[in-house]
């Protein structure tokens, strides 16, 4: 008890010393009892109690501040702790560990909007039913309150408060932790609201202001941290996007590089007049694969050893060559790139080689396995490499078959050069105009003008012959010395160049310069011919056409008519001594009947059926059918007629025995 000065003075002192020593509340109150055993009056007791008290209240207000600086030192270091970086999952929980921590709860959780809910990303100190990923209905709770009043929403026992709306699922998990105090504090950021930050203990507790002031400003800092995360993560997103367009771009600026080296490389390989095969050669190398050059009507013009390779293989590595057709085809009619199967595992690629709007033929890449999109790249590029050369050497061509059309020309026409000079100037161009050559003479019937006679230029080449185009017609000198044949051969191919039939005539052979104007006469007759024949599409020589092609030829070589419609009979005449001839008009004239045939020749019938069998032995069994039977009974006219004229004197014709014998005796030719 003090004994110097007033009585309060020295329990003011009193207290202050247990206030400085920062002594518990049991020795304040048990300074108030001992004053009371002391028999201390009332008003000296009262003086007492009033001093503890106000010494308490100066006691609660330092642990207050004392509180407080700890909270501002742990939000401090909470601040510090959040500019680090994370990403948002780590950030989030780093906000509900600090959350609890600061305010010595049980548990804490953080929840962000998802659609129409939202879903716990965060949860600390939690026993089994808030988790993350559990989604918070926005019907109900401390949450919905704290988000519509946006500010901090808080209650004593969750349960038992009826002051907000409950919604069950909340209700369950509440129940399910034994939480009871409850605070939601919105995560506000500027003008939105970012989601809720929520702590819980499982004793009922009311929340002082001083830590709802905290939790705000815990909030705050967590609202900052978590727009500045999803910031850094959109930016990082955006520069791994640019990163990885840039990464795109150089590899594609890389490849562009590439690419134009190659197809450089190409150009100035065809430009320099190099063969098609070494260009092939150096695309395949580039490629990594076979390559084969087409024209448009199916025939090949290169490939490389490889191509060749997958065509001689085993069944099981062997390449049909009708998928080639196919896919040819098919880039063709797109008029692009073209992918197919190539039977053994491979991969076949097609690519139209075009000039302009010209289509030239077809690149063909075999056994490439999955090919990249710079292969079908490269692929177009090598296509349109193969395109300059095949137009320059088609340039060539035209240079070359200007010279050729007007040797042709000469030797159609009336021309001032001498048959000699004529033959010197094919033999330049290597044509020899001293062997075997017919005449091919074709109308197209419509379609490309221009490509029939490319097609003719290169035809005409590609045989050692000559081409010329008069009016609307093609005029091709070829060497051999069959019409017939040759103009079938043209008329096939040029059809399918065309899509459609065209009608040709033949004539030949022509042994010398002076010989092509008249065969090429004939030929000219065949086609006329055939055009009021209504033989339109079709082909036609003076032979297939009989006696119509006697008419129609310059010459009229009468004894070729006869040798090759009644050859044979003559022939076996000549040798046996027989008499099929003089059966053969004895029968003719009898209206083809073997038993008049027998009366007019005196002999028995079936010695005229014997002779008629030997017959057809030597001109084949149609030789009685109306068209050959025409031109049967024709040459015997002309036979009978020419040796008649022939053996005859300057009074008449011999006697017919005469004849007779000489017609047996007779060579011919």
């Amino acid at each position: 008890m003090p004994t110097s000065g007033g009585p309060l003075d020295g329990y003011a002192l009193a207290m202050l010393e247990l206030l400085a020593r920062e002594a518990p509340v049991e020795h304040f109150e048990e300074l108030v009892r001992r004053t009371a055993e002391e028999g201390a009056s009332e008003a000296e007791l009262a003086a007492v109690v009033t001093a503890k008290n106000r010494s308490l209240e100066v006691r609660q207000l330092f642990a207050r501040r004392q509180q407080r600086e700890a909270g501002l030192s742990a939000l401090v270091d909470t601040a510090r702790d959040l500019t680090q970086p994370y990403n948002l999952d780590s950030l989030l929980a780093v906000i509900t560990r600090r959350a609890r921590l600061l305010m010595g709860l049980d548990m804490s959780w953080v929840s962000l909007p998802d659609d129409e809910t939202s879903c716990v990303r965060a949860a600390d100190g939690h026993a089994s039913a808030i988790t993350v990923g559990f989604r918070v209905p926005n019907d109900g709770g401390v949450g919905r309150q704290a988000h519509q009043r946006s500010a901090p929403f808080w209650t004593p026992d969750y349960m038992r408060d009826e002051s907000f709306v409950h919604d069950e699922a909340i209700d369950h998990v509440v129940r399910s932790e034994g939480l009871r105090a409850v605070m939601a504090v919105p995560l506000r950021h500027e003008h939105s609201t970012l989601g809720v930050l929520y702590v819980a203990d499982r004793n009922i507790r009311h929340f002082l202001p001083n830590e709802i002031s905290l939790m705000t400003s815990l909030a705050d800092l967590a609202a900052v941290a978590i727009e500045r995360t999803r910031l850094l993560e959109r930016t990082r997103t955006e520069v791994a996007e640019l990163t990885g367009d840039v990464s795109q771009a150089m590899d594609s600026s890389a490849t562009a590089r590439r690419l134009h080296g190659v197809h450089r490389n190409l150009l100035d390989l065809a430009l320099a007049g190099g063969e098609l095969a070494a260009l092939v050669e150096r695309a395949a190398a580039e490629l990594g694969g076979a390559l084969l050059v087409r024209d448009t009507v199916s025939k090949d013009l290169a490939h490389t050893e490889g191509f060749r390779a997958l065509f001689s293989g085993d069944d099981s590595t062997r390449v049909d060559m009708a998928l080639i057709d196919r896919i040819c085809l098919d880039a063709q009619a797109v008029g692009g790139l073209v992918k197919g199967d190539d039977g053994a595992g491979g991969v076949l690629l097609a690519s139209p080689v075009t000039g302009g709007t010209e289509n030239l033929g077809t690149l063909v890449l075999c056994g490439a396995r999955a090919p990249s999109p710079e292969q079908e790249q490269l692929l177009g590029l090598a296509a349109q490499a193969v395109a300059v050369q095949l137009l320059m050497q088609r340039s060539t061509a035209v240079a070359e078959g200007q010279v050729r059309d007007e040797l042709l020309h000469d030797l159609l026409h009336v021309s001032q050069l001498p048959p000699g000079q004529l033959a010197a100037r094919g033999r330049r161009l290597a044509v020899d105009l001293g062997e075997p050559h017919v005449i091919v003479v074709v109308r197209p019937e419509g379609g490309s003008q221009s490509r029939a006679n490319a097609w003719a230029a290169s035809y005409a080449h590609r045989l050692s012959g000559l081409k010329y185009v008069d009016g609307g017609h093609i005029v091709l000198l070829l060497p051999g010395d069959d019409p017939a044949g040759a103009a079938r051969a043209v008329q096939r191919e040029l059809s399918a160049v065309l899509g459609h039939p065209v009608t040709g005539g033949a004539a030949g052979p022509a042994d010398a310069p002076d010989d092509v104007r008249h065969v090429y006469r004939e030929a000219q007759r065949c086609l006329d011919a055939l055009t009021v024949l209504d033989g339109t599409g079709g082909t036609a020589s003076p032979k297939e056409l009989g006696f119509l092609g006697l008419l129609l030829s310059e010459k009229q070589d009468v004894t070729r008519f006869v040798g090759s419609a009644i050859g044979p009979v003559l022939q076996y005449d000549h040798q046996q001594s027989t008499e099929l001839l003089r059966t053969l008009e004895s029968y003719f004239a009898s209206g083809s009947s073997p038993t008049r045939a027998a009366e007019l020749l005196h002999v028995h019938p079936n010695t005229v059926s014997r002779r008629l069998e030997r017959i057809t032995d030597l001109l084949g069994p149609h030789w009685q059918e109306p068209a050959q039977a025409l031109e049967v009974q024709l040459a015997l006219r002309l036979h009978r007629t020419r040796h008649l004229l022939a053996d005859g004197d300057g009074d008449g014709a011999r006697p017919p025995g005469q004849a007779l014998r000489a017609s047996r005796a007779s060579n011919w030719p």
